[in-house]
């Protein structure tokens, strides 16, 4: 059956025709120096909650759902530290269903010691960054629009053309707001600031 429908597809492709879109992003692998590499490890299994699928000397494969493998760590001998101000890959993002779930990972996050380097509603979403051992920044975020056209309009909006970066907010305080009965909805809402400049951490 599947020799049937290759068969009749076209592999004659043209300039004009569109690449194919994969179905999905597999996973990330990052490289850190062999004395970095167990650091990385032990903070990946705690950040996103993972297990080891797969590990040897300098080779880690870690998941936390229906992929084998999400982040992979590679540690090599003679690895240079990261240089913020490289081309490379700023971030990785992951989201979460519920503002809830983001904060209530949040906070675990910090009682084991792992704080955020930064809370930025952005418009779209709201996100809590951080770095790992080797100065990796991680996104954690929850979408603040129902639909992809809800946010597709904010982002074409005057408000997200003054400040495409977002305005910063205490994760602490939406805990309290929450506790105290308030509604996701509205706590994702983004409280405009006028303009502003991309922090000097990223």
């Amino acid at each position: 059956m599947a020799e049937t429908a290759a068969a009749a597809v076209n592999f004659n492709a043209t300039d004009s025709d569109k690449v194919t879109s994969p179905s999905k992003l597999a996973h990330v692998v990052l490289r850190t120096n062999t004395s970095n590499f167990q650091a990385m490890i032990t903070f990946y299994k705690t950040f996103l909650g993972a297990t080891i699928t797969a590990e040897n000397a300098m080779l880690a494969f870690l998941t936390y759902d229906d992929e084998h493998h999400r982040i992979a760590i590679l540690g090599l001998p003679d690895t240079k530290p990261k240089q913020q101000t490289t081309c490379g890959l700023e971030h990785i993002a992951f989201t979460f269903d519920t503002l809830t779930d983001l904060l209530l990972a949040y906070r675990q996050r910090k009682n084991r010691g792992i704080e955020p380097v930064w809370s930025v509603n952005h418009g779209p979403t709201t996100s809590i960054y951080y770095k790992d051992p080797d100065g990796n920044m991680l996104e954690t975020q929850v979408d603040n629009f129902e639909t992809l056209k809800q946010a597709a309009e904010f982002m074409e909006s005057g408000a997200f053309e003054e400040n495409p970066i977002g305005t910063d907010f205490d994760p602490e305080d939406l805990i309290r707001q929450l506790e105290a009965g308030g509604e996701e909805k509205e706590l994702k809402v983004r409280k405009e600031m006028g303009p502003r400049g991309v922090p000097d951490f990223i």
